[in-house]
């Protein structure tokens, strides 16, 4: 069964087209990567899914629900979740008090006491390697600890489908290879039906996505198993300016 879909979606802002008619099915249990140069358009495509932008255009689909124009707090207790470019934490409030906010406002949030929020909230910060912050102030994390605040929260909302901005964005390779691990770790665990990651970092697209969309202009390029997508000329021209070719490692190679 079709998780989410995406019909000839288009976002404009005045004269500029940000998303031009991008058409895509996520199913259960897929891993995608959405990838492509900066103003290519991934922002606003997950902007689109999560609610916090309404299709000029096109409809958005969620398990046969039109949910083209329900706002983002509407959509997030059907099962969309997702972390942002530049974490938003609540910065006078501690890394537990974040993480239940996520609990109480996802699929379960209605029917949730303050107490079970808590209690989710202490299982997704151990589970992403937090469990010696929780009553620390969020603004006090750094920059790589408020990426994994971001993750647990969005996890505690239960969802289906998790949405991943950039989320190892400006990493060291160690912790880029940590991040990943995790979330392919938690997907297994929590059985999330669907991971997408927006990366530019593509050796963390290779190590996780099982198949890529390749953004460009705010068109969808190319769509395809990740090695296949990522190994034609025209994908590394994207990215390189050069007819260059992905290597296995994510480099550029002649």
């Amino acid at each position: 069964m079709v998780l989410l879909k995406l019909e000839k979606v288009t976002k404009r802002f005045g004269g500029l087209v940000a998303v031009n008619e991008v058409s895509l099915e996520i199913k259960h249990g897929d891993s995608i990567g959405i990838v492509g140069p900066n103003g290519s358009g991934k922002t606003t495509l997950f902007n689109l899914i999560s609610g916090v932008y309404m299709p000029d255009e096109g409809r958005i689909f969620l398990e046969d629900q039109d949910i083209t124009e329900l706002p983002a707090f509407k959509r997030a207790p059907l099962g969309i979740a997702r972390s942002f470019q530049i974490p938003r934490p609540f910065r006078s409030a501690t890394v537990r008090e974040n993480v239940a906010v996520g609990a109480m406002f996802g699929a379960h949030g209605e029917k949730m006491s303050v107490d079970e929020a808590m209690s989710i909230a202490d299982h997704y910060i151990d589970l992403v390697g937090l469990g010696d912050k929780r009553l620390e102030l969020a603004d006090k994390l750094t920059a790589v600890e408020k990426k994994l605040l971001e993750l647990a929260r969005a996890l505690a909302m239960k969802p289906k489908l998790l949405l991943l901005d950039e989320v190892v964005a400006g990493m060291n390779p160690n912790d880029v290879d940590k991040i990943v691990s995790l979330i392919k770790k938690i997907k297994e665990e929590e059985k999330i039906a669907a991971v997408a990651m927006v990366e530019h970092v593509i050796p963390a697209v290779m190590k996780f996505a099982e198949r890529v969309m390749v953004m460009n202009e705010g068109k969808k390029m190319v769509e395809g198993a990740t090695m296949e997508v990522l190994k034609m000329k025209e994908v590394a021209e994207v990215y390189f300016g050069t007819s260059q070719t992905i290597g296995e490692s994510g480099d550029a190679r002649g």
